[in-house]
C-alpha cells in the first residue's frame, strides 16, 4: 500500500509503492511497447488499490492499477468486460492492456483531469455536466449484456445485519463498530435494506449492464469531456442502483454542508435547534435537486425504452439513494475512530428516504 508523509503545509502526501518491489509493472509496460516507468514522474492517488501515474521511457503517459483484496480476479474481469463493451459508446480512459496473474491494468492517462468530487466542491459540476452524466449512464445501461457478470451485487450487506463476522470485528475501527451497533438496533431499517436487496432479482424489468459503484469521483472531466471510470463492480443489475448512487452522492453533499451552513447563519455561541438543523438540511437538498433532475431527465431521454417504461424505477432509485448514505457512513467510519455528527446526520437522512422512498422521488430530483 502507499505510504503517507506530510508536506510543509501539513497536508497528507502519498508516496507510490516502490516499483522495484513490483517488477511486473515495468514488465507489462515493456510488453505493451511503451518502455518502463520514468521513476521521477511517478505519482499515486488514494484508493483501495495500488496505483501509479506517470511517464514511460518513450514519453507515454499511463495510469497503472493493481487490484488488491478479495475477488481480485473477478474485479479485473469485470473491468475488462466493461471496457470492451463500452468502446465507442461511453467515454472512458482507454484500457491499453492487463495482466490477469498480477492483477494489473494499464490505462491511457487523462492529463489535467478533475474528479467529479473536485468539481462539486467548486460548484462546477453544474446542470449541464449532470445531464452529460445522465447520458453516459444511459449509454452504459444500453450496452450489450453478453459477457457481463451476473452474480448478485454484494451491497447492501444484509448478511451483516444480524451480526458482523469475528474477523471483521477484530479489524474494524471503533467508528465502524459504532455504525453497526446503530444498524443492529434498527429493525425497521434492516427490513428496508433486505427489501431493497431482495428486489434486485430477475423479476425486475430494468436489468441491464450497470456500473455498480456510482459516485461523483468515478467521473473524470478532461479535455472538455466527461469520462466514467472504475468498473470493478460492473455487472448485470438494476438500473435504479446507478441512478440512486448518483442521487445519493448529491444527498450526501447536502448533508456535508449542514454544519458549515448553520455556522455561517447562526450567531456566535448559538446551539442550533433540531428544527433549525432539519430546515437547513431541507434547504441544502433543495439546492441540489435541480442537478439530479437534469441528470435524470437526460438519462430518461437516452435510456433503453424498457427502462423508461419501468414505473417503479424512480422509487427504487430513491431507495438506493438512501442506502448510499449508509454506505458513505460505513466508508467514512473505516478510517475514523468515532462517528462524526455529520455522518450521523447523513445516516438519519438516508434512513428516512429508505423507509419511504416513494415520498422522496420529487424532492431528490428523480422525476420525469
Amino acid at each position: 500500500m502507499e505510504t503517507k508523509s506530510r508536506a510543509r503545509d501539513g497536508a497528507p502526501r502519498f508516496t507510490p509503492v516502490d516499483l522495484d518491489n513490483v517488477p511486473e509493472v515495468d514488465a507489462l509496460l515493456s510488453q505493451l511497447g511503451v518502455g518502463v516507468f520514468d521513476r521521477s514522474s511517478v505519482t499515486t492517488s488514494l484508493g483501495r488499490n495500488d496505483n501509479w501515474s506517470g511517464r514511460t521511457s518513450d514519453g507515454t503517459q499511463v495510469f497503472v492499477k493493481r487490484i488488491n483484496g478479495a475477488e481480485r480476479g473477478a474485479r479485473l474481469e469485470r473491468t475488462v468486460t466493461f471496457c470492451a463493451a463500452s468502446e465507442n459508446k461511453v467515454a472512458t480512459p482507454r484500457l491499453m492492456g492487463f495482466d490477469r496473474e498480477s492483477g494489473l491494468l494499464v490505462f491511457a492517462y487523462l492529463s489535467e483531469s478533475r474528479t467529479g468530487n473536485e468539481l462539486a466542491s467548486d460548484n462546477a459540476f453544474d446542470e449541464a455536466l449532470c445531464a452529460r452524466a445522465g447520458i453516459a449512464v444511459a449509454a452504459v445501461h444500453g450496452m450489450e449484456a453478453a459477457g457481463f457478470d451476473t452474480a448478485p451485487h454484494p451491497l447492501p450487506p444484509t448478511a451483516s445485519l444480524e451480526a458482523v463476522t469475528f474477523p471483521y470485528y477484530t479489524q474494524a475501527t471503533a467508528a465502524e463498530l459504532a455504525t453497526w451497533r446503530l444498524l443492529h438496533g434498527d429493525a425497521e431499517l434492516a427490513q428496508a435494506l433486505r427489501r431493497l436487496r431482495e428486489a434486485d432479482d430477475e423479476s425486475i424489468a430494468s436489468r441491464v449492464p450497470i456500473h455498480g459503484d456510482m459516485r461523483l469521483d468515478q467521473f473524470l472531466f478532461a479535455e472538455g469531456q466527461l469520462h466514467l471510470t472504475d468498473f470493478e463492480e460492473a455487472r448485470i443489475g438494476d438500473a435504479a442502483r446507478d441512478l440512486g448512487g448518483f442521487a445519493g452522492e448529491w444527498l450526501f453533499q447536502a448533508a456535508l454542508r449542514i454544519p458549515s451552513t448553520l455556522a455561517d447563519s447562526s450567531p456566535m455561541g448559538h446551539t442550533p435547534t433540531h428544527e433549525e438543523i432539519i430546515a437547513t438540511g431541507v434547504g441544502e437538498i433543495e439546492q441540489r435537486s435541480p442537478l439530479v433532475r437534469a441528470f435524470y431527465a437526460a438519462y430518461l431521454e437516452h435510456a433503453p425504452a424498457f427502462v423508461r417504461e419501468d414505473k417503479e424505477l424512480a422509487t427504487r432509485a430513491a431507495a438506493y439513494a438512501g442506502w448510499h448514505m449508509m454506505d458513505r457512513m460505513l466508508a467514512t467510519a473505516s478510517s475514523s475512530t468515532r462517528l462524526s455528527p455529520v455522518s450521523k446526520a447523513a445516516a438519519g437522512i438516508g434512513r428516512t428516504v429508505l423507509l419511504s422512498p416513494a415520498e422522496f422521488t420529487s424532492s431528490l430530483g428523480l422525476e420525469a
